[in-house]
């Protein structure tokens, strides 16, 4: 196949009014008091359980705040965050352009794409978000904030998103296995890169998927 880019496609929402950035920083995982900054901040939306809905980049233009988030998840996650609204001055905006990702390049990054399939399936820690500085642990509360806080003062993550090259093209969403049975699972792949959430003490082993060898490569930062 060669080293061909998987294009994923993101657009954006643009909330404004008074309130918006209170009403941000209690859904979203990191500080939004923060903005603006010399680049888009990386944050997530987690469900109640603590699960990341989504992934997205925040970003401050002038009196808004323009989250780029999935497009394909984009119509979902407004209807969501409206019934958070209540009586907050907030309005939430669909973006009309799109624009893409270069889904190599983020799993280089070791920065998962969070998309319809992987949507609320993983915790922030599981996706390594810690190390990604997409979470805030002295923000006060947010949708999800007790479990992920809960997690993160216990102790790490059992589980967490390593990164990968395959012998063959594997999907998002295989199993892998240690030989024995299924440790983990695909989080995203491209040609034969791939980022895989599995148990930080099955890191060591042969692991595979299918018949297809995995090798592990390094992340460009550290876990621990």
């Amino acid at each position: 196949m060669g080293n061909i880019p998987i294009m994923c496609i993101t657009t954006t929402i643009t909330v404004s009014g008074a309130d918006a950035l209170t009403f941000l920083q209690g859904q979203l995982s990191n500080d939004m008091t923060k903005l603006p900054l010399p680049k888009p901040m990386l944050a997530a939306w987690c469900n109640p359980k603590g699960r990341v809905i989504t992934l997205m980049r925040v970003d401050k233009q002038d009196d808004n705040i323009v989250l780029t988030v999935p497009a394909e998840l984009k119509d979902d996650l407004i209807r969501r965050l409206t019934m958070f609204r209540f009586r907050s001055k907030v309005e939430l905006d669909p973006g009309t352009g799109t624009q893409t990702v270069d889904l190599r390049e983020s799993i280089a990054g070791g920065i998962p794409w969070i998309g319809a399939d992987q949507s609320e399936k993983f915790t922030p820690h599981m996706l390594n978000l810690d190390r990604l500085n997409a979470l805030s642990f002295d923000k006060g509360c947010y949708t999800g904030q007790e479990i992920v806080a809960r997690t993160h003062y216990k102790g790490e993550s059992k589980r967490r998103t390593l990164a990968f090259d395959s012998e063959a093209p594997v999907a998002a969403g295989d199993r892998v296995s240690d030989g024995q049975r299924d440790v983990g699972e695909v989080l995203n792949a491209a040609d034969k890169l791939l980022l895989a959430v599995i148990p930080i003490a099955k890191s060591g082993d042969a692991l595979s998927v299918g018949d297809v060898k995995l090798t592990p490569r390094p992340l460009p930062y550290p876990l621990s």
